[in-house]
């Protein structure tokens, strides 16, 4: 038979099930509380990097990409076709003025060379000998000359002598004309002969001209040949290191081609590249900012190339420290070229987190927590990014790599 429950013993039992329902509720608000705070990530303050928002000044700058090169670099080509017969130095020697790099086979330009210097040696007795010619031919014609003189001189004797005679009545008319027409063909006998004299004279003097002119083209064409062949005898033009050598013993070497190269590798310049879309930033004279790590080194624009090639334009950077210990060949670094100043502006500092004008998401500090804001930036330099909107002075913002909490709103901040 049945039993009638109390209600002591049901409000007991009311008792137990609210506890036991509160304890559940409990566990469970704990055990969400330490999920939540396990998954929420932890981050050291000493960990970060760190800048405070300010306002000052900013040079704006242009960013591009540069490579390290000799401040001096000369390429020595062959001026001839010829082929290696011997290497006397490698690729890393230094080298001195006048120093002996490679030899190239030389025996048919030498050749060549030798019977240029007999075609000139007959060049120059041609023209000693129509010198000769001439000076034969205007001495004849002067001497004709005289003879035409004294003949013209006897006739006006002959003449004045039979004018006399006819005043006189001794002579004749017939024989006074007879001696006149003498006297006047012997006049234009010698105006003949003194007309031929001064036209062989000058027709000499021209003909030697272009002799000359002729050996002195032919003269000044040996000289570049001489040249040529002393610029095969391949030697260092100056002191530098030799970075460059083809030292392939019997390799055939067309005229033109490379056969090696000289460095000054204790003096540096940049050569710049940059996107055509930024050209008009960058003129010769400008101020660049190079960056070697964490070295910074002042220089100028020195050279831009005029037109763009590929859609980039190249340029030259010469730095006031153009032997600075950092400096190697082929280095790459970064170059920023100033081309405005922007004066009171909010700034941050620049970093790896900068991408060119635009919007960025940057995590600020707030007391024990980094709250992700929305920002927007503008112009820069090297140093700092103009701040336009979404900060204000005397934020804390974290500017190194975040991108490992890019779906993080919040992070937990440890001192």
């Amino acid at each position: 038979m049945d039993r009638e429950i109390s209600k002591e013993f049901k409000k007991k039992e009311l008792r137990k099930q609210i506890l036991k329902i509160a304890g559940g509720v409990v566990l469970v608000a704990g055990l969400f509380t330490w999920i939540t705070s396990s998954l929420q990530t932890n981050l050291n303050k000493k960990d970060l990097n760190l800048s405070l928002i300010d306002k000052g000044l900013i040079e704006v700058s242009v960013n591009a990409s540069g490579k390290i090169i000799p401040a001096f670099e000369e390429i020595i080509n062959s001026p001839i076709n010829s082929r290696i017969v011997e290497i006397y130095k490698k690729g890393g020697d230094s080298v001195d003025i006048g120093t002996p790099i490679l030899k190239l086979d030389l025996q048919s330009a030498e050749t060549d060379y030798k019977k240029l210097l007999d075609e000139e040696q007959m060049k120059q007795l041609q023209l000693e000998q129509l010198k000769v010619t001439n000076q034969s031919k205007l001495s004849e014609m002067e001497m004709k000359l005289k003879v035409s003189r004294m003949e013209l001189d006897r006739t006006a004797v002959e003449l004045t002598n039979e004018r006399y005679l006819d005043s006189l009545g001794a002579g004749t008319t017939d024989k006074v004309r007879q001696v006149e027409l003498s006297y006047n063909v012997s006049q234009l006998r010698l105006k003949e002969d003194e007309q031929k004299y001064i036209n062989e004279k000058a027709l000499a003097e021209a003909e030697l001209k272009i002799k000359e002119l002729e050996l002195n083209i032919f003269r000044k064409s040996l000289a570049e040949v001489k040249r040529t062949l002393d610029d095969a005898q391949i030697c260092s033009p100056r002191k530098a290191i030799l970075t460059y050598v083809n030292n392939e013993i019997g390799a055939q070497i067309p005229e033109g081609s490379r056969v090696a190269v000289v460095s000054d590798l204790t003096h540096f310049k940049i050569e710049g590249e940059i996107a055509d879309t930024y050209g008009d930033r960058i003129s010769a004279g400008s101020k660049a900012i190079v960056k070697i790590g964490n070295d910074k080194l002042e220089g100028v624009v020195s050279e831009v190339t005029p037109l763009s090639r590929n859609g980039v334009i190249s340029f030259t950077v010469q730095l006031h420290e153009n032997n600075h210990r950092r400096l190697r060949s082929g280095l790459k670094t970064d170059v920023y070229v100033m081309n405005a100043i922007k004066e009171d502006v909010i700034r941050i500092a620049n970093s790896t987190y900068y991408m060119g004008k635009g919007e960025y998401e940057l995590f600020v500090v707030n007391g024990d927590q980094l709250i992700k804001r929305k920002v927007l930036l503008g112009d820069s330099n090297f140093e700092y990014v103009e701040v336009i909107s979404g900060l204000q002075e005397g934020d804390q913002v974290v500017v190194s790599d975040m991108s490992n909490y890019r779906g993080k709103t919040k992070l937990k901040l440890k001192s």
